[in-house]
């Protein structure tokens, strides 16, 4: 586990989960935190990202709940795929969340960017996030998300 990237286990092991968890009709509760993609894997790694959105979409295709809590940090690939997929998001505060680094991005558009930004506040700001929560109130969040949604079929 490198810096809580996400390699071929790690993914296989999330599609598992939304696989069995559409055939038992279950709602998929997940807590994101993630350095990305393990790049040296190559090809194999950046495949989790698609095979793991797939299995997301045909959860969500059987009518069922699933709700993301991001953690900080969740980053790279965590974040353009299933990190950000979830039917309703949740993050904690001051919660780190984007794709590529500051530095990156600042180089790029060569630009300097807000202070705030990839920060859960800033997401929630601009509509990526539907709530901040302090972990200490995620328990009684998520049980009433759950059994707001059903705990199954929409």
């Amino acid at each position: 586990f490198i810096m809580a990237s996400m390699g071929t286990v790690v993914g296989e092991k999330i599609t598992r989960l939304f696989e069995y968890a559409t055939v038992e009709q279950l709602p998929v509760i997940l807590f994101t935190a993630s350095g990305g993609a393990r790049m040296q894997e190559g090809i194999m790694s950046l495949m989790q990202m698609a095979k793991i959105s797939a299995a997301v979409k045909r959860h969500s295709n059987a009518g069922l709940f699933y709700l993301t809590i991001l953690t900080d940090p969740t980053t790279g690939g965590v974040t353009a795929s299933f990190a950000m997929e979830g039917d309703i998001i949740l993050a904690e505060p001051q919660s780190l969340v984007g794709f590529a680094g500051r530095r990156v991005i600042e180089n790029t558009v060569r630009e300097s960017l807000p202070e705030d930004f990839q920060k859960a506040e800033f997401l929630l700001e601009h509509g990526f996030v539907d709530a901040i929560v302090k972990r200490r109130d995620l328990p009684d969040t998520i049980a009433s998300l759950v059994r707001l949604h059903g705990g199954g079929p929409r």
